[in-house]
C-alpha cells in the first residue's frame, strides 16, 4: 500500500517513457503510442536484457498487463490499482513466465525481482507525490 490517490499513481504507472526517471530498475523505456491495449514499447531493466512488450489490457485507473518475448516462451505481467482509503493505493504486481525458459528466468531473476519490488513501490508513491504536490 502506498499514499496517493489511484489516479495519481495511475498517471505516473502509465507514463512510460518516464519510468527511468523514478523506477530504481529501468534504465530506459519507451512507448509507441497511446496507452492502450494493443501498444507496443520497448524497455530496458537494470541488470536484464532490453527489448519489446505489447500491453494486451488496459482498465483506465484499476489495471493494465503486458507481455513480451522471452526466448522460446513470453513473460505475461498484470498490475493492479485499488484505492483503500483517500489517500492509500494497494498495488499488486503479478508476472508469469511461461515455455521452456521459465525455470531459467525463475532461477536467474525472479528472486529479484520479489524482492525489489517494494523499492519500485516506494519510489512509485514519491514520484507521485512530488508530481503532483508540484502541480496541484
Amino acid at each position: 500500500m502506498i499514499e496517493g490517490t489511484v489516479e495519481q499513481v495511475w498517471a505516473v504507472a502509465t507514463d512510460v517513457a518516464r519510468w527511468s526517471e523514478w523506477d530504481p530498475h529501468e534504465e530506459a523505456s519507451r512507448l509507441d503510442g497511446e496507452f492502450v491495449a494493443g501498444t507496443t514499447g520497448w524497455v530496458k531493466p537494470k541488470g536484464a536484457p532490453a527489448g519489446p512488450f505489447t500491453i494486451t489490457a488496459v482498465r483506465p485507473e484499476e489495471s493494465w498487463s503486458s507481455q513480451a518475448a522471452i526466448p522460446f516462451g513470453r513473460l505475461v505481467g498484470t498490475r493492479r490499482y485499488e484505492q483503500i482509503d483517500a489517500n492509500h493505493v494497494r498495488l499488486v504486481e503479478r508476472v508469469e513466465v511461461h515455455g521452456p525458459f521459465a525455470p531459467l528466468f525463475r532461477l536467474i531473476w525472479e528472486k529479484g525481482m520479489r524482492r525489489d519490488m517494494p523499492l519500485t513501490f516506494a519510489a512509485l508513491e514519491r514520484e507521485a507525490c512530488n508530481r503532483f504536490a508540484q502541480h496541484g
